[in-house]
């Protein structure tokens, strides 16, 4: 008897981003998967079983969920945001297309979530409004110089930018890296969006110009967004927006 993979997005962080079809999949479930931090997001009960691991083991999670849905079992893996942006959808898909014959007949289904970076662009308006694209600064499956020519490029199409995982511990030099590039290639006054932790009881949210950018401001709950040459703000007494024109000049 085959079972069933269900690739989830967990949202933001707080709990009303999920949608209800994601609710009520993970009240169904079996059996989850998933990072150690996202497992810690799900309420335990007594006929389900939770697998938490590494954040690098995500070939392995893999692996797991096909066992067990071959096992017959209802199988959840999670992803916080969207499954299919930088994170365990194409992981899954990756290992199963890799896989024997076998593993092509599983029943996997992949339900949306809202990724960080349109989490963070509604908290402060509509920085994503127009044309913009995401990178992910991890060079821990590509080099750096494919980063930094997907920046270069970016850059001179006159994208918004998102960038996930700007910066952590084992990593402390690729945001700086595009800092460098930014200040190299644009202006000073170029609006920069640092959106940590968001719909969170830790949210922190900045919007500054590249003049003042520092690499310390980002860290890998933050999602960083760079406006292009036609970015705004619009300052007000509360809270100040941030969009960017939908009518290219």
């Amino acid at each position: 008897m085959k079972g069933k993979i269900t690739i989830v997005g967990l949202g933001p962080g707080n709990k009303s981003m999920m949608t209800q079809e994601v609710v009520n999949v993970i009240d169904n479930a079996t059996d989850i998967i998933g990072y150690s931090t996202y497992i810690k997001r799900i309420k335990p009960s007594k006929n389900l079983n939770l697998y938490s691991s590494d954040n690098r083991d995500e070939p392995q999670r893999a692996k797991d969920a096909i066992n067990l849905a071959l096992e017959g079992k209802n199988v959840v893996v999670i992803s916080s945001g969207d499954p299919g942006v930088f994170a365990m959808a194409s992981v899954v898909f990756e290992t199963i297309d890799n896989g024997p014959d076998l593993w092509h007949e599983i029943d996997i289904v992949v339900l949306p979530g809202v990724t960080a970076m349109l989490a963070a662009a509604a908290r402060v308006g509509a920085p994503l409004g127009h044309d913009f694209c995401a990178i992910n600064l991890s060079n821990n499956l590509k080099p750096w110089h494919l980063i930094e020519k997907r920046i270069r490029l970016s850059i001179e199409c006159d994208f918004v930018i998102a960038l996930y995982n700007p910066r952590s511990k084992s990593r402390p030099n690729e945001f700086r890296k595009t800092l460098d590039i930014l200040r190299e290639t644009c202006d000073d006054n170029r609006y920069i969006l640092f959106a940590k932790s968001v719909f969170s009881d830790e949210e922190n949210i900045n919007i500054i110009q590249l003049k003042n950018a520092k690499e310390d401001m980002a860290d890998m709950q933050t999602l960083v967004i760079i406006g292009s040459s036609l970015s705004k703000v619009i300052i007000r007494n509360k809270q100040d927006f941030f969009y960017t024109p939908r009518v290219s000049i």
